[in-house]
């Protein structure tokens, strides 16, 4: 895959992959598997992988970093996210927010300078890596204040070091990133849902403002949780049931589609990137299955005569 420059050095691909799912995202998978799904996205071409300590209460960065460390260091870029610091729990039970793990720990806000880096540290040593490439503020909605006054400094210090090649933020919300793109010196964005086939409200503001200012986006969640996963359009949207208007959209896109030859998660897939600002697209696999399946949806072409139909209904904004 074509390799892209990001911040101070740090390549993407095309596609990227989101360990999330590998942490027992909504059922559990085993160790086994996770590695072999990492093993088909690197099969696949696919050299950027992103995780982060929310995801299973640091079980994506364990199973990521473990895997990774078959391949030599320089040939990948690296991910993780701070805001959150895990904290040993007592009194047992399961994790509540999602991931099939056991609540071992728990998750606390901390956007603070010290925060930021003990969370880079406990990250570093779950990874089982001596550095990771790019750090993201990891959904700071309720922490403006902090997160830019104190972890993103604390960002810029380890980048002008050369500790990571680039820095960023990464949330479900366009707005704070504009806010923080104006405000900081980032290098890229991870916005997460809100540049899709069935969402583009990132497009208007964040993604121009990005082009603008020489930041990266890395377009996440481009399914929406699951509503574009699939061509008959069942699955649910921003990880609950999904609308019926919208389940009625996807399914007209998907009809559409059909008339041009292509599936509805492949035109899913490829509109994110058609934008300039868009280095990379990150999508959560958890087999390899899903693995080879999007690497065969991602090499298919789609013609540009589907997007100006799809326009031309109002389903979707072109750039």
């Amino acid at each position: 895959m074509l390799e892209r420059t990001v911040g101070r050095g740090a390549t993407v691909t095309p596609y990227g992959f989101g360990a999330a799912p590998i942490s027992n995202l909504f059922s559990a998978i085993t160790g086994e598997q996770a590695a072999r799904t990492v093993e088909a996205a690197w099969t696949a071409g696919i050299r950027y992988f992103d995780t982060a300590p929310h995801y299973g209460l640091g079980l994506s960065e364990r199973r990521l970093g473990a895997a990774l460390r078959a391949y030599p260091r320089e040939s990948y870029t690296l991910s993780t996210k701070v805001g959150r610091l895990l904290v040993p729990a007592e009194g047992g039970g399961r994790d509540d927010q999602g991931f099939d793990v056991p609540a071992d720990h728990r998750r606390v806000w901390d956007f603070s300078r010290d925060g930021v880096r003990r969370s880079l540290e406990e990250s570093l040593e779950r990874l089982g890596h001596d550095a990771v490439d790019i750090v993201l503020l990891h959904d700071p909605d309720d922490h403006w204040k902090e997160a830019v006054e104190e972890a993103y400094p604390a960002l810029a210090e380890l980048r002008d070091q050369g500790v990571v090649k680039a820095i960023g933020a990464g949330m479900n919300q366009w707005r704070m990133l504009a806010d923080l793109v104006r405000e900081t010196d980032l290098d890229v964005v991870m916005l997460a849902g809100r540049y899709t086939l069935l969402d583009q409200s990132g497009g208007a503001e964040l993604l121009p403002l990005c082009l603008e200012r020489g930041v990266a986006v890395f377009a996440a969640a481009v399914f929406n949780s699951g509503l574009l996963a699939t061509h008959d359009a069942t699955g649910t949207y921003d990880y609950g049931p999904a609308p019926e208007e919208l389940v009625r959209r996807a399914r007209r896109m998907a009809v559409i589609c059909e008339q041009y030859g292509v599936l509805l998660p492949q035109a899913a897939m490829a509109f994110p990137l058609r934008h300039p600002a868009v280095r990379s697209v990150v999508i959560g696999v958890r087999s390899p299955e899903e693995v080879e399946r999007n690497a065969a949806l991602g090499a298919s072409p789609v013609p540009d005569e589907l997007w100006e139909a799809l326009a031309s209904e109002e389903l979707i904004t072109l750039a």
